[in-house]
Formats: C-alpha cells, sequence, structure tokens
C-alpha cells in the first residue's frame, strides 16, 4: 500500500536510486536471519532489524518523522499499522530530533493496513503511523524498518 494526498502527487518517486537501494534490501533472502539492529546501506538509506512481540492496538502510539520516510516491511509473521493523516492530531510527546520522531494521542477516526509475511507499507512524514499492533492475537514477528532520506 502506497497512499498520499493529490497535493503532492510527485513528491516521492520511488524509481529514485534511494528507493531502489532499499528495496534491492528487501529483496534479500536472509532477512529473518539478520540480528536486531541498524543496518547501513547506499544513498543515505539504513534499515532497522527488529525482533519483538505484537501488542494490543490500545498500547502502541501514533508517529511521524521529519527527516525520513518508513517503509515498514514485514519479514515473517503478521501486524496491523493504523495509519491516518497528521494535519489536526493531538501531539502526545512533542519531536525529538535525535530519533526523528513525534508521538500523537489516538485519533477517533483513524485506519489501518494489515502486513502479512512479504508485505510492505510506505509512511510518508505527512503520515502517522501505529506499528506493532497484533492482527488478531500478540505474535512474534521480525520486522524490517527501512528509513529512505527525505
Amino acid at each position: 500500500m502506497i497512499s498520499g494526498n493529490i497535493i503532492c502527487p510527485d513528491k516521492y518517486d520511488l524509481s529514485q536510486p534511494k528507493f531502489q537501494t532499499a528495496f534491492a534490501f528487501l529483496k534479500r533472502d536472509d532477512l529473518t536471519t539478520l540480528p536486531e539492529g541498524w543496518v547501513e546501506l547506499e544513498n543515505g538509506v539504513r534499515a532497522s532489524v527488529q525482533h519483538y512481540a505484537t501488542m494490543p492496538v490500545s498500547e502502541p502510539k501514533y508517529e511521524t518523522h521529519e527527516r525520513f520516510l518508513d517503509i515498514q516491511f514485514m519479514a515473517a509473521g503478521e501486524e496491523w499499522i493504523g495509519c491516518t493523516g497528521r494535519k489536526g492530531l493531538c501531539v502526545e510527546t512533542p519531536y525529538n530530533a535525535e530519533n526523528d520522531i513525534t508521538f500523537y494521542k489516538t485519533p477517533a477516526v483513524h485506519g489501518g493496513v494489515y502486513l502479512k509475511a512479504g508485505d510492505f507499507a510506505v509512511f510518508a512524514p505527512e503520515d502517522a503511523h501505529q506499528p506493532r499492533c497484533a492482527a488478531d492475537e500478540a505474535m512474534q514477528v521480525v520486522k524490517i524498518v527501512v528509513k529512505v532520506p527525505v
């Protein structure tokens, strides 16, 4: 799933070298065996390998980033990710520049995307997202979050 607003339809060109770097990494056969942590790639792109248990939808916070797009890729397991536009959201934790993250209160109306192994979703700075949610019941997952500079 890739979505956006018609105001800026050409803002993110997925054919750019930085996106090609990200998707080439996600096509590797060994993603589920990589240790947790950061992998530095080319073109300013880096990937976070994450192993964790999903949690009830009431626990994770909505978040946005200023300097990077997130490509959230499920290497193993299933996850539900809440998503909505960031405009009009109530900030819960102000922007942390070191970690490039702002947290928000859960909005009354929001959507989501269900990711199974092999699925990905791209979230731009204007997209608030709520990762780590259990799709049905909590399970262990391996997720790769590729940070692509804007």
